[in-house]
């Protein structure tokens, strides 16, 4: 069956299963920049805000 989504954007956080891994519509981001910028943030007492935008 022909999926109607053109393209599903999901993170990284848990491992894509074979069926994710060759669907063409797709498309795994990391996380773990965004995680480690988040930390290192907050760890200096920074605001966070702008990685929500």
């Amino acid at each position: 069956m022909k999926s109607q989504l053109r393209e599903l954007v999901v993170s990284d956080t848990i491992a894509p299963t074979p069926e994710q891994k060759s669907a063409p519509n797709i498309r795994t981001l990391p996380i773990a920049p965004l995680i480690g910028e988040a930390i290192a943030r907050t760890a200096k007492e920074e605001s966070v805000s702008s990685l929500f935008d």
